[in-house]
């Protein structure tokens, strides 16, 4: 039920049910019945709003980027500058990994999809795309902060990009966003010494 007090569709009971399912169980490990059974609506709805388990992927691959973007929209209308707009990304990663999800954090849930699907899927492209975009987004930051320095600019925001995947990925295994917290740190460090 929605907090009006009426159902909420299907899609999107399907789609938060995927996202249950998929980050704490894996793409692969998750069938169609289990998603059905979670978002408690028949199979048919399914198929009614995805025309395959392949679509639904790419669906919560999108919702998923859309969640992240959200969380950076809310730090960014809080920092004061381009220092703080390179921060708000690492603050944005630190704020997913702090949800309260079923069975703990296990890092970043695109790339735990990624790593599921074959070479050439498309939804490798969409987590491809998002992770381009997050070092664009700490590049644009970057160019705002050192305007006559754009190859240090690219070259520092793919340093951070690369530190802000590590941190993820091993605060994903550690199950808690402590490593997020202090790459956060580094990058502030770095930052500084600009």
């Amino acid at each position: 039920m929605s907090e009006s007090g009426r159902p909420r569709p299907a899609r999107k009971r399907l789609l938060e049910a995927a996202a249950r399912r998929f980050y704490a169980d894996g793409v692969a490990a998750t069938g169609i019945d289990t998603i059905t059974a979670d978002a408690g609506v028949a199979k048919m709805s399914l198929y009614n709003n995805f025309a395959s388990k392949s679509e639904l992927v790419l669906a919560y691959l999108d919702a998923r980027h859309e969640e992240w973007l959200g969380l950076y929209r809310a730090r960014i209308e809080r920092a004061g500058g381009p220092r703080d707009g390179v921060l708000a990304v690492f603050d944005a990663y630190a704020d997913h990994a702090a949800f309260a999800y079923e069975h703990g954090f296990r890092g970043c849930g695109l790339l735990n999809a990624a790593a599921e699907l074959p070479a050439g899927d498309p939804g490798r492209g969409v987590v491809r795309a998002h992770k381009e975009e997050v070092e664009r987004l700490i590049a644009g930051h970057l160019e705002e902060l050192l305007p006559e320095r754009p190859t240090e600019a690219r070259a520092t925001a793919e340093h951070l990009a690369f530190l802000l995947e590590g941190a993820m990925a091993r605060a994903g295994l550690e199950g808690d966003g402590e490593r997020l917290r202090h790459a956060r740190a580094l990058a502030a460090t770095l930052l500084d010494r600009l």
